[in-house]
């Protein structure tokens, strides 16, 4: 390893007097390798914290671009960064290259699923959750405990949230804990529970402690419990868990069946949490020509086409359409999946 310049000891210096971290903890943190996936409330958090702690390498996947609520819990973006009409990843890797050169921040915008978690995921030593969808959890679940790789559950609604890290061969797994996901009409959402800042950044350090502590291979250090915590309250409590009805119950880390990594559990829509939006996963291969399709809607949109780079964003009839690169089409204005993909094929096309 490059022995430490003066001016890397002194950013870490007040982290390395921590005794649990130390300078051989700070040289495991630096050739660490995370895969964040999501970079909205949980994961700007988790980002930002990783970066200034020096973990090495950071691979940040999201889909999404930046609104305006988002500023009020996504501490890595601001007002430039919606003008800019930027995705979430590239604005926060800008952030964090100016917060730490010495490490590597890559953004990656997309959609984790299970056709390209496998690449996402190559050479990370750890996996982290910034998501707000059970079916991307258990599919990083499956992939988890498939490949023997440690990741790190979190989740957050109005003041409360949960915290689990998950050792394959260890610990239960997720689906250990939660067999299946709640029914939407079960499950609180940003739109009709509402979050708090102070409940994100509390969860999300409690994930990034643990994250620590798998980096410096320190497992027997890992807090093998559920972690729910109220800030409104300030009730914390630590739930131990198990697999369900004994050891041989669990249909992913005890049967093996992988069926979100396997594609059997996929869905082409997916409705986003507090955005009144619906994405549409496209099935073409090779992505999206961005300018053929700012041309075909210039001519339907109420305002001009906005085009970057990595997106182009039109309003059409009620409904603000949004059509990355990779070929996913966000469509604001409906929670409806048949709505949206009435819209996408009246419009972009089916």
């Amino acid at each position: 390893m490059t022995t430490p310049t003066p001016s890397s000891q002194d950013r870490y210096s007040r982290q390395v007097l921590f005794e649990r971290i130390g300078k051989d903890g700070q040289a495991q943190l630096s050739r660490g390798r995370v895969l964040l996936v999501g970079c909205g409330a949980l994961g700007t958090v988790l980002a930002s914290t990783l970066a200034r702690a020096g973990v090495g390498h950071l691979r940040i996947c999201d889909r999404d671009y930046i609104e305006l609520n988002n500023l009020q819990r996504q501490v890595l973006f601001d007002e430039d960064d919606i003008a800019a009409n930027i995705p979430k990843a590239i604005a926060a890797a800008n952030k964090l290259s100016r917060v730490n050169s010495s490490i590597t921040v890559e953004p990656v915008v997309t959609d984790v699923n299970f056709k390209n978690i496998a690449h996402l995921a190559d050479g990370c030593d750890v996996i982290l959750d910034g998501t707000d969808n059970f079916e991307t959890r258990y599919l990083i679940n499956d992939h988890c405990v498939d490949r023997g790789l440690p990741w790190v559950y979190g989740a957050v609604i109005g003041a409360t949230g949960l915290v689990m890290p998950i050792i394959p061969g260890e610990t239960p797994c997720l689906r250990c804990v939660f067999e299946n996901a709640p029914p939407p009409e079960m499950s609180p959402t940003c739109d009709t529970a509402g979050v708090i800042g102070p409940s994100v950044n509390i969860v999300a350090s409690m994930q990034c402690v643990e994250t620590f502590k798998l980096l410096m291979n320190k497992r027997d250090e890992v807090v093998r419990k559920l972690l729910s915590i109220d800030v409104w309250s300030g009730r914390v409590v630590q739930l131990s868990v198990a697999r369900p009805d004994g050891d041989d119950s669990c249909i992913c880390c005890s049967e093996r069946r992988f069926e979100y990594l396997q594609g059997e559990v996929v869905s082409l829509t997916t409705t986003l949490c507090g955005r009144n939006a619906v994405q549409i996963q496209s099935n073409r291969e090779g992505g999206a020509d961005l300018s053929a399709i700012a041309q075909k809607l210039a001519s339907v949109s109420r305002e001009p086409v906005k085009q970057s780079e990595y997106l182009i964003r039109a309003m059409v009839e009620e409904y603000e359409l949004t059509v990355f690169k990779d070929g996913r089409t966000i469509i604001k204005g409906t929670k409806s999946a048949d709505v949206a993909r009435s819209v996408h094929a009246k419009y972009i096309g089916s």
